[in-house]
């Protein structure tokens, strides 16, 4: 326990959690007993490399880990514990010495100071690993959590409105078909690390301490690695799968696959997969939370006199009701005809804004329409316009 864990696994103290899983996966498979049979120094690097990973892959124990290092596996890495032990070091650093049994300035040793403050202290001193419990430096190299993985998907804009269903092919680490994913082939003969008795010693946090062992699992017979996947019982694979996409997605909305992930190592359960989805831009439509924005063209009689115009959306064309002398930017709203919503809730709507257009080709005709139109203008246009 006196190892730094980060050190141990090669990381820096602010590594993220997935940092810390990758490090410790690639070190397991290279120390792991099966792959180095008879080598002590390869054990013994194991055991450091899980009792590590135990700590620093928990939320709450690397936090106690960080504020306490080996003294807060000395307190089974339990809050209402260590918050008595802060309580004991902050009067211990108040007085001086040791304020809950007197005296000043003196030597101690955890023995005495969880003695102190849990009251177990007696004529033959205290029992701290009674007072805490046992915990394993290592723990059996049994089956582990496959990881989750992230795998990207990019969709065009009506059918991330819309859903989709698409077939995908994922790079992922598979099952082992040799063995089954349990990392051993073959007939189980006497174990090479423990000779045969289940049990191994090992450095506990509180000394040495007897566990069972991580190569056989207690069983003292232990079958040949697998060569295909190195003992790993996970070999990479590419898998072709079908997803279904729901309506109202969004560049970076993730759908997750339950089990369709990382296999997990020596028969462990797999991870999930998550497809996070990029959606393409539209032409004509833009989005806005759950809002469509689009322009809608009108000739210059529509906009003047008022018309019902078609209009598509992604549900379906429908009929618009253009309002008699209607200007350029005027907007209109059609209610539930935007996206839809992905937790279930109203759809979001579809605001056209009108553009008029004038004839790219006028005729001699409209030229003089145009004229005439002209004289109908009571004010001037650009009179408001001040800078």
């Amino acid at each position: 326990m006196a190892d730094d864990y980060y050190k141990i696994l090669g990381v820096s103290r602010t590594a993220s959690a997935e940092e810390i899983k990758k490090a410790f996966r690639k070190l397991a498979r290279k120390h792991h007993p099966d792959m180095n049979p008879g080598d002590k120094a390869a054990e013994e690097k194991f055991k450091q490399l899980n009792a590590a990973f135990e700590v620093l892959s928990d939320e709450k124990k690397r936090r106690l880990y960080d504020e306490f290092g080996e003294d807060a596996a000395r307190m089974g890495f339990d809050e209402k514990k260590a918050a008595q032990y802060r309580a004991y070091r902050s009067a211990q650093s108040a007085g001086g010495g040791r304020p809950f049994s007197g005296g000043g300035g003196v030597d101690f040793d955890l023995g005495d100071i969880f003695g102190d403050i849990f009251g177990r202290a007696g004529a033959g001193g205290v029992d701290v690993e009674e007072i805490l419990g046992r915990r394993a430096g290592a723990r059996a190299a049994g089956p582990t959590p496959g990881e989750d993985i992230t795998a990207r998907l990019t969709l065009g804009f009506a059918e991330a409105l819309t859903g989709t269903e698409r077939s995908i092919a994922v790079q992922r680490p598979g099952r082992c078909q040799r063995c089954q994913g349990s990392g051993k082939v073959g007939t189980p003969t006497t174990c090479s690390t423990c000779g045969g008795s289940g049990k191994v010693r090992r450095g506990g946090i509180l000394g040495a301490s007897s566990g069972s062992c991580p190569s056989c699992r207690g069983t003292g017979r232990a079958a040949p690695p697998c060569p295909s996947c190195q003992a790993t019982g996970v070999v990479e694979e590419t898998a072709r799968l079908t997803v279904k996409i729901p309506a109202g997605v969004h560049t970076g909305s993730k759908v997750r696959l339950a089990g369709q992930g990382a296999a997990g190592p020596r028969g462990g359960p797999p991870g999930d997969l998550y497809i996070e989805t990029q959606v393409t831009e539209h032409p004509l439509v833009r989005r806005e939370g759950d809002d469509l924005y689009m322009d809608l063209p009108v000739t210059v009689s529509e906009a003047m006199l008022g018309a019902e115009v078609r209009v598509p959306t992604f549900q379906g064309e429908v009929t618009v009701k253009v309002p008699e002398g209607s200007q350029s930017g005027r907007r209109m709203r059609l209610r539930g005809r935007g996206a839809p919503s992905l937790k279930g809730g109203t759809p979001g709507d579809l605001y056209l804004t009108l553009q008029v257009k004038v004839p790219e080709h006028p005729s001699s005709e409209a030229r003089r329409a145009a004229e005439e139109l002209a004289r109908a203008y009571q004010t001037d246009v650009r009179g408001s316009l001040q800078l």
